[in-house]
């Protein structure tokens, strides 16, 4: 419920003895001090963000913070939560989050809904796969568990690669032995990949990564001298002669990252779109030539700025670019170490290759202070 008071926006919040104040959440790594820089209940929080909200299956961590906040990548500024809940950066379907007052701040709880267990010896374990995700996976599940960058182009060759198969087939496809050429580590599962994008600085020409697309799989069946047999498990695509042979690698799926602005300043632009579209809207992966050396972690929001138009003066034929338009939000969700992938989260005008990024303003401003 919404008060008014001296012209300050209050709210009351749940009376409930078990709603235990004073633990901030450090989520995804990033220092709990971010809560004593804060929101006010007059700046950052929606006009029409509600008292409390049931969360349903589908909801995402970023449609939820979106219902509460003008910026939902502050979410780490208010996320804050009683103790006694056992893993609280998990939210469920039926849970509640809730918005109440902490020390004149807006802060965000939760209450576990209607068949959710609390702390208790006797407490079941909730499977992982019935919380909601931090952001729609399926939108980028294949980049998580698939794709691959390399740093150095040098190195791929000294990996094994296609060099036929049964029939004198130059293309194979499930169920097909396939023949490759090269040390094959292990005795499992190897992986097909095809080179795809180079990367590249678009200032320095410095080689940020190349990529290795996922093709399809395969079950290593014995090695005799430099070849190595193999029989095709699954694939994406036809296998053809010169694909890169790979053990796989053990990922799990990472699904545990939440939206926040960086801790630094980041300041970058979008390599590539891959599928190659020319524009790029809401929901779609992009490259990014930042990476971890310049800090940035999974869940990290950055801006991104529409380049300005480029225009001819219309008295000295000068060819100028015009400002730029603060045009949608990314968040990184695969960083590398010189490069990332980042899923567009926001786009409200058109966006494209060459479009600069960067630490959302407010929060830098909040961590020079």
């Amino acid at each position: 419920m919404k008060q008014t008071n001296e012209g300050n926006v209050q709210r009351r919040w749940p009376a409930r003895g078990a709603l235990l104040l004073g633990l901030v959440m450090a989520l995804g790594g990033m220092a709990g001090g971010a809560l004593a820089q804060g929101l006010s209940w007059n700046d950052g929080l929606r006009g029409d963000a509600p008292d409390r909200y049931t969360v349903v299956r589908g909801d995402t961590l970023w449609d939820i913070s979106g219902r509460f906040l003008s910026h939902p990548w502050q979410w780490p500024e208010v996320w804050q939560v009683n103790p006694q809940i056992r893993n609280p950066h998990l939210i469920y379907p039926g849970d509640i989050v809730y918005l109440y007052d902490c020390n004149g701040r807006p802060c965000l709880g939760l209450e576990r809904g209607q068949g959710q267990v609390r702390l208790s010896p006797e407490m079941r374990t909730i499977p992982h796969r019935e919380a909601i995700e931090p952001i729609p996976l399926e939108a980028v599940r294949h980049f998580l568990r698939d794709h691959r960058i390399v740093d150095d182009p040098e190195s791929l060759d000294e990996l094994a690669y296609v060099v036929g198969g049964d029939d004198r087939r130059l293309m194979s496809g499930v169920g097909d032995r396939l023949y490759a050429r090269g040390e094959v580590e292990g005795s499992g599962r190897v992986g097909f990949y095809r080179v795809g994008e180079r990367f590249l600085d678009p200032a320095s020409g410095e080689l940020l990564g190349l990529e290795l697309e996922s093709v399809g799989q395969a079950r290593r069946e014995r090695q005799e001298d430099e070849i190595v047999v193999l029989e095709v498990t699954s694939s994406r695509q036809e296998v053809r002669n010169d694909d890169i042979v790979l053990p796989l690698e053990v990922r799990d799926l990472v699904t545990e990252f939440y939206p926040r602005a960086p801790e630094r300043e980041v300041q970058g632009t979008i390599l590539a779109v891959p599928g190659g579209v020319q524009f790029i809207g809401r929901l779609q992966v992009v490259a990014l030539d930042r990476g971890r050396r310049d800090g940035l972690e999974p869940g990290h929001v950055l801006m991104v700025e529409q380049r300005g138009e480029l225009v001819s003066d219309p008295r000295t034929g000068e060819s100028l670019r015009l400002p730029g338009e603060e045009a949608g939000l990314v968040m990184v969700f695969q960083p590398y170490e010189k490069m990332s992938y980042g899923l567009v989260m926001k786009a409200s005008r058109s966006l494209s290759v060459g479009d600069r990024v960067h630490t959302p303003e407010r929060a830098l401003g909040a961590a020079l202070r």
